[in-house]
């Protein structure tokens, strides 16, 4: 193959070194002659040698770099494939074309993936290459069977209508030619039954026509009508692509029945007619496609029935407060909507106004209704319960959670498992495989009928097909066992027991908030025995809340005893004086000592700060502003309110300003043990904050906790149960963390504190340099880099933001329980596959040598050979029935 030259579009650079980086990295490939990357017009161009060495490793090596080179990606349906090979075929045409980057063609969903550099492809040039290779392509824009062409309910252009159309047609397509094919068969049947069972009772004319000759009026347009499509796809298959696929089986198996009894007709020599057999073969066969069709309409049922979640309309609300019901293809970002109970929320939103339950069960698998209230968010397609809200729109379009679900799962269909590569290789090699058997055997008995005979005689088994050589004669016989042979094989059955299995499985995770970013993904779960929960956000809430105030009895504390002045000449704290003297310090209460906390960290936005205050106003506390502020990072805050000069913070912040802080300890230490975050609180008197001698009196300690989610010791319960070491990190203080860990049932041994977010991903690594397969489990933005560096990466709680490029796993709820969700939904997937694969392994390696050894007829075969790629399609869809809340358990194995 000569050399290629490809045209970039390069992002990223910001200098000529950046062009040189990128010629560097390139032009270090094996292949690559040329490379030039222009800095002025953020373009390139690469001379490469596609033999050795692809576009797709020249993405990579720009990507390695450090840049990108610009790419799109298209989902193409794809009809006429017949098996897994027929894929595979598509996929090798797809690859070959000049400017596509990746391919994946899937089998059971007859959709293609493509990655396509826009500066040297287009769409038209993946659907040329798809027919190319004798298949075809359903083209964005094709108009649906009713006529009403691409566009979905919301008015915006939708690739799976166009394709789940081609997918009904083909449906009826099939149905009517299995309907056509049988009518003209039935009569055919009587002529099979006495034929295999050697009844003799047909006449040998009938109403003057001889009855070969009627069968043959009978079976031809059945081999025209249903035999068409499978002649013509072999022909393209091995003359066109150099290849073998179940067609050509088909058409082998046919063809041969028919053409011998042609033969018979015109007087060949033998003893019996197959019109019967090459006509039902059809009608098996074309009867499987149907069946097989509609299976698959099934399987995929789920992304169809998301995508219609959608509402079709919206209550616009304009600034003048009329309302206006618009199509939902004309909301834009920023736009008010009202949702009234009972009405799906159009588009992913925030709450403006008014207070409502929201089932979200469609999208996050939470059953029960989420409260809503203004500051909120909601999800485009969930259904607004009780409540009216004003809602505004924060994304539109294939922005929205419901798009990007669908996308994921779409995407999570087309990237298949590991295990897939046992059927590939299996499949390659299989029809030429059972095409040599079947010529093998067929000449084997032509050669030694009697020996064989004999032989199979002998075995505890029913009789051999057609009475056997001696009845229909050696080479009849012969012929019989080759049509047999080729038929009786079913790369189907292989080829689909991956990807049926795998797409019922991502939309069981989809249906319950668990996102998979592929198939191979959804294999890897299966394989972690070690789950890292980040504390923060994913065993946590993530939101600090006030848990405790303590109010310390009264001390000295710099207070003045006996009237007087202070040292520092200022007057005392006012208060009661009960000697009728000395001001004594006022009162110590819980209330008064949240008072003052509060009072100081309103000036402040610390999560810690806003827990103080936020508690305080819940109890009833009217929150002054301070007069003055300070912050003190790492320590706490320094103010000025209507109560004097306050201190809230740690020890440190206190030590520093002289106040003793030992009376407070016996608190700190018990609040801290219980993972809480303890803070001193002490006050001056206000008249005094300008001199340098002032004396803080302590006044008490409040704490703030992130509280643990009620699920989180239910999760790591059930892990431990399941043999799965867990771990958590975190950036707290190793008292703090460790007070979680056994609130939450996590051994103390596997917990790392006080590690920066730059380090999680450091930490992850050597929590798996003992060869352990680690699942990260964080929020996805902070724990990013600790994500990508997991055996798994999974981001906890992303409600609507699904699209997390660093997770492998999205979960879209906040509940640690989902994580086990993950697990049992990879489990059962790759139970079921294994299931899958050992049948239709079982049935070829079991079906195949019976055929050979002449002990079924060719009929029978066809059928059982339908019947097995539709029982494998039938298993996975049971497993549609399974909801992850206990491990799936197959019902036979």
């Amino acid at each position: 193959m000569s050399e290629r030259t490809i045209r970039l579009q390069l992002h990223g650079m910001s200098c000529a070194n950046c062009s040189g980086t990128i010629e560097e990295r390139v032009g270090s490939l094996p292949g690559v002659s040329e490379v030039d990357a222009n800095y002025a017009t953020d373009e390139g161009s690469v001379t490469y040698d596609p033999e050795e060495t692809s576009l797709r490793a020249i993405y990579d090596a720009i990507d390695d770099a450090g840049y990108q080179a610009a790419s799109e990606t298209v989902s193409v349906g794809i009809t006429d494939m017949s098996c897994a090979n027929c894929a595979e075929t598509s996929e090798s045409a797809l690859l070959d074309t000049p400017g596509v980057i990746d391919a994946d063609v899937n089998y059971a969903t007859d959709e293609g993936t493509v990655t396509y550099n826009p500066a040297e492809a287009s769409p038209a040039d993946i659907y040329d290459a798809i027919e190319g290779a004798g298949y075809s392509p359903v083209r964005e824009g094709e108009a649906d069977a009713d006529g009403t062409g691409g566009e979905s309910g919301d008015g915006a252009e939708s690739a799976t209508d166009p394709q789940q159309a081609a997918r009904n047609e083909e449906i009826r397509r099939q149905r009517n030619l299995t309907i056509f094919g049988a009518v003209l068969s039935l009569p055919l049947l009587a002529m099979l039954v006495d034929h295999v069972f050697g009844l003799g009772v047909l006449p040998d004319e009938v109403a003057g026509v001889a009855v070969g000759w009627g069968a043959f009026a009978l079976a031809t347009p059945v081999q025209y009508a249903l035999g068409k499509e499978f002649y013509e796809n072999s022909y393209t298959a091995v003359v066109k692509n150099r290849t073998a696929n179940m067609d050509v089986l088909i058409a082998l198996g046919s063809s041969t029945a028919y053409l011998y009894s042609v033969a018979r007709l015109l007087g060949f020599p033998g003893e019996g007619l197959y019109f019967d057999t090459a006509a039902l073969i059809l009608v098996f066969i074309t009867l499987g496609n149907y069946l097989e069709a509609r299976s698959k309409g099934q399987a995929s049922e789920a992304i169809r029935s998301l995508l219609e979640m959608e509402a079709d309309t919206a209550t616009l609300v304009h600034d003048d407060g009329s309302e206006e019901e618009v199509p939902l293809s004309e909301v834009e970002v920023g736009d008010r909507l009202k949702v009234r109970p009972g009405e799906k929320i159009p588009t992913d939103a925030r709450v403006v106004d008014g207070d409502s339950a929201v089932d979200e069960s469609m999208v996050t698998g939470e059953s029960v209704p989420v409260s809503k209230e203004p500051g909120d968010e909601v999800i485009g397609a969930t259904v607004n319960q009780n409540g009216v809200l004003v809602v505004e729109a924060t994304k539109v379009g294939e922005e929205t959670a419901i798009q990007q679900i669908v996308a994921r799962v779409k995407d999570a269909q087309s990237r298949q498992p590991e295990i897939q590569n046992v059927a590939d290789r299996i499949s390659s090699v299989f029809v030429p495989a059972v095409i040599l058997n079947a010529l093998f055997w067929g000449g084997v008995w032509y050669a030694f009928p009697d020996a064989l005979a004999g032989f199979v005689g002998s075995l505890p088994v029913w009789g051999l097909a057609a009475g056997g050589p001696t009845a229909v004669g050696v080479f009849e016989f012969a012929v019989v066992v080759f049509a047999s042979a080729v038929l009786i094989a079913c790369p189907c059955a292989l080829g689909l027991a991956t990807p049926a299995a795998t797409m019922v499985g991502t939309t069981i995770g989809a249906r319950n908030g668990v996102l998979f970013e592929g198939g191979d993904i959804l294999e890897r779960v299966r394989d972690v025995d070690t789950v890292v929960f980040d504390k923060t956000g994913t065993l946590t809430k993530g939101e600090m809340e006030l848990t405790d105030v303590v109010a310390l009895p009264a001390a000295d504390g710099g207070a003045v005893a006996d009237g007087g002045e202070r040292s520092d000449g200022a007057r005392p704290s006012s208060g009661p004086r009960p000697d009728g003297g000395a001001l004594a310090a006022p009162e110590v209460t819980e209330e008064f000592v949240l008072e003052v906390a509060a009072s100081a960290e309103s000036g402040s936005e610390h999560p810690l700060a806003r827990a103080i205050v936020e508690g305080a106003r819940e109890r009833g506390i009217d929150v002054a502003d301070p007069e003055d502020f300070e912050n003190v990072p790492g320590h706490g805050v320094k103010a000025t309110t209507s109560h004097g000069r306050v201190l809230v913070g740690n020890r440190k912040l206190l030590t520093d300003e002289g106040v003793d802080v030992a009376p407070a300890e016996e608190a700190m230490d018990r609040l801290e043990r219980e993972g809480k975050t303890a803070m001193l609180v002490a006050l001056a008197d206000g008249e005094g904050a300008d001199t340098a001698a002032e004396q803080y009196r302590l006044l008490g300690v409040v704490a703030d906790a992130d509280t643990v989610k009620e699920s989180a010791e239910a999760a790591v319960t059930e892990l431990r149960e399941r043999d799965t070491d867990v771990w958590m990190i975190t950036g707290d203080n190793e008292r703090t963390a460790e007070a979680v860990a056994e609130r939450v049932g996590i051994d103390p041994d596997n917990v790392m504190a006080g590690v920066l977010p730059e380090d999680k991903a450091d930490a992850v690594e050597d929590i798996q340099t003992d060869g352990r397969r680690a699942m990260m489990v964080g929020d996805g933005v902070n724990d990013a880099p600790a994500l990508a560096t997991a055996f798994v990466g999974c981001a906890i709680g992303s409600g609507t933001d699904v699209a997390i490029e660093a997770a492998d796993v999205t979960l879209m709820r906040d509940d640690p329980l989902d994580v086990v969700k993950a697990i049992r939904v990879s489990e059962g997937t790759l139970s079921k596959i294994k299931q899958n694969l050992f049948w239709a392994l079982g049935y070829n390696t079991a079906m195949i040598p019976l055929a050979s050894l002449g002990l079924l007829q060719p009929v029978l075969a066809a059928a059982a050979m339908a019947i097995s790629s539709v029982s494998v399609l039938t298993n996975s869809l049971l497993f549609r029935r399974y909801t992850p809340d206990e491990d799936y358990r197959l019902l036979w194995r």
